[in-house]
């Protein structure tokens, strides 16, 4: 198999692009506002919801392959991680309003050159459910925010009914195609477990001297064995929180973390995250494994830290895996803005956590 190198000119930025990144930080800025009037706080505009705050291990092998074997994962070490599950929407809303979901990392005692004001030795992995992000573009990613942004106001029935048809049209695709909408299942997830949950970066990084997409597979035997569980949310509406606690009470998790190189640049673009890269031109390899043992998952000071004051972002990143494409240009100003935003109306300053000491226990 042969792939493709990186080069600094294998960006296209669309024309007007910085107007799309600028619309969309007013938008969801004015979305946090609405939450804010509504809940009396500010929360994350999107992933607002955690359902588990945890920390653990990654260990990267020794033995990879070159093509693997690049920036974080050059050579063979074990390093600490933090990592905050959550539901999609940027509102704390019931489980009925099952959409997309975020596994964001954070990986501690990093080293390298990293990207301009990131000055902590952490590399931050920003993945949600679904291969693609629908939104594809930077265009794309306003037009969805202003779509989300009419449905903030609206009353929390609705949004769980707009969830159900999403959800219940994707099925019948799914069994009658087998290729189920990622922009359905991005309104519609199903009310499957959060750690039998597959996650990924949908958008392109640097991979050293490749480029690649990353995904996080769940693969310990108490993980898969959760593939017929399903959330009745009319019992619980935070259930997909007390099963992750449930789940970590008594079992380790465990990833793989895995690369997809790119090696088609007509099938694997760029530019638009819309389009999933085919499995016969790459396919996902294993790079390292995430393993969080058993813990507290929902400790009251931990979840104030990750939810209140630890960040996570694209922007924080080593220079041999920087974000490309335009939905990660514009993250990696979406997630300032809005962070900072944040930040300020709840008078809570701002953590670029360097070390995994600082997370309460």
């Amino acid at each position: 198999m042969t792939y493709l190198p990186y080069r600094n000119d294998i960006e296209t930025p669309e024309e007007g692009e910085q107007e799309s990144i600028d619309g969309i930080i007013k938008g969801m800025t004015q979305e946090t506002q609405t939450v804010e009037k509504r809940q009396g706080h500010a929360v994350r505009a999107s992933h607002a919801k955690s359902t588990a705050c945890v920390i653990g291990e990654m260990v990267v092998p020794a033995d990879l392959p070159p093509e693997l074997a690049q920036g974080l994962f050059a050579k063979g070490g074990t390093y600490k991680v933090a990592v905050r599950f959550a539901q999609g929407p940027g509102e704390n809303l019931g489980d009925r309003v099952s959409t997309h979901r975020g596994m964001a990392i954070k990986v501690f005692g990093v080293e390298g050159e990293k990207l301009p004001g990131h000055d902590a030795p952490t590399q931050d992995f920003v993945f949600a459910s679904g291969t693609t992000f629908p939104a594809g573009t930077a265009a794309g990613f306003l037009s969805q925010a202003k779509k989300i942004g009419l449905t903030t106001p609206m009353p929390e029935g609705v949004k769980s009914a707009a969830s159900s048809i999403a959800r219940n049209i994707n099925k019948v695709l799914n069994a009658v195609t087998g290729s189920p909408s990622p922009t359905l299942d991005f309104y519609g997830h199903p009310f499957s477990h959060p750690l039998d949950d597959y996650y990924f970066s949908q958008c392109p990084i640097r991979y050293g001297d490749h480029v690649a997409k990353l995904g996080a597979f769940p693969v310990a035997a108490e993980q898969l064995a959760l593939d017929d569980w399903q959330l009745d949310p009319h019992q619980d509406e935070d259930g997909f929180r007390h099963a992750a606690i449930a789940y970590f009470d008594r079992h380790d998790a465990v990833f793989e973390l895995r690369a997809q190189l790119w090696a088609n640049a007509e099938t694997q673009p760029i530019e638009d995250t819309s389009v999933e890269w085919p499995a016969q031109d790459s396919e996902y390899r294993t790079i390292a494994t995430i393993r969080l043992p058993r813990q507290a998952a929902y400790g009251p000071e931990r979840v104030r830290y990750f939810d209140e004051v630890m960040t996570f972002r694209p922007a924080h990143s080593l220079a041999v895996h920087r974000p490309l494409g335009g939905v990660m240009r514009a993250r990696m100003q979406v997630y300032q803005a809005l962070s900072d935003f944040r930040h300020r109306e709840n008078g809570v300053t701002a953590a670029n956590t360097a070390s995994i000491d600082e997370i309460p226990a």
